[in-house]
């Protein structure tokens, strides 16, 4: 059965190096093989896996509107099944992580019958690995309407700052409004440097969800940035890692124990 974990917060606070540390986790925990899927079109979680990308999701529904719309779109051949096919060639492959990119947002004009056949080319996708990471902007587009797929844990993502815990509190109430099944959610905080302000702790205790730890401001992560190196790559001394690795081991725990 694929485990979905989803990551999501405001841009900046960090959740691609969260979505990044999560893949080496779960290669080096052996759950394998991981669909890691970026569905923030201003993230780079190709760089932070170190692969190369050619072509987004975005793209193949454009250019298929397009085929279709000025009727060049071949003949013999069902929309579902070009989609699926499109889909899963474009899908950048690694070793034990193969990686899909949902690209930009929709352009003008109607994508409803698209975006129906591209939830469903991504979760038949996706049901062939046991583990589906999501790196998502922060009104969770990608969970609530391009991916119909349940989520197993929902990772809220924010700095130590007023602004963060803002856009968490709004991914919270978006939480209880959405379609999509979520088993647990939680808060992790990121880039704590010394003791956590007060007001911030007060803050994230008032949002609805567990405060599942603290991620440390680390430098390795700017080196490797820098350097153009992969964080799945990153030693294990580091300080940011062991504390990423210690949360992912509690709430796979979690996960797997029984109702």
């Amino acid at each position: 059965m694929t485990m979905t974990l989803a990551i999501v917060g405001k841009g900046g606070t960090g959740k691609t190096t969260f979505a990044a540390l999560t893949v080496k986790f779960l290669i080096e925990a052996g759950i394998t093989p991981v669909l890691a899927i970026d569905a923030d079109p201003s993230s780079n979680l190709n760089m932070a896996l170190g692969m190369e990308l050619d072509e987004t999701v975005g793209q193949i529904r454009e250019d298929t509107r397009d085929e279709v719309v000025g009727g060049t779109f071949q003949t013999g051949v069902s929309k579902p099944d070009w989609f699926q096919y499109r889909v899963e060639q474009c899908v950048v492959e690694g070793d034990d992580i193969d990686l899909l990119a949902m690209g930009r947002p929709e352009g003008p004009g109607c994508y409803c019958a698209a975006n129906h056949m591209l939830r469903e080319a991504i979760d038949r996708l996706g049901n062939s690995y046991r583990a589906v990471v999501i790196d998502n902007e922060a009104g969770m587009e990608h969970i609530s309407r391009q991916t119909t797929r349940d989520v197993d844990w929902l990772f809220i993502i924010s700095d130590t700052s007023q602004r963060g815990l803002v856009a968490a509190e709004h991914i919270v109430r978006l939480v209880t409004s959405m379609g999509t099944r979520i088993g647990h959610a939680g808060l992790i905080l990121n880039r704590v440097e010394g003791q956590v302000p007060p007001a911030v702790l007060e803050r994230a205790e008032r949002l609805g969800v567990p405060l599942l730890g603290l991620l440390p401001q680390d430098a390795a992560i700017s080196r490797q940035d820098a350097e153009g190196l992969a964080l799945t790559v990153l030693d294990d001394d580091s300080a940011i890692y062991p504390a990423v690795k210690a949360i992912l081991e509690q709430c796979l725990a979690t996960n797997s124990a029984p109702a």
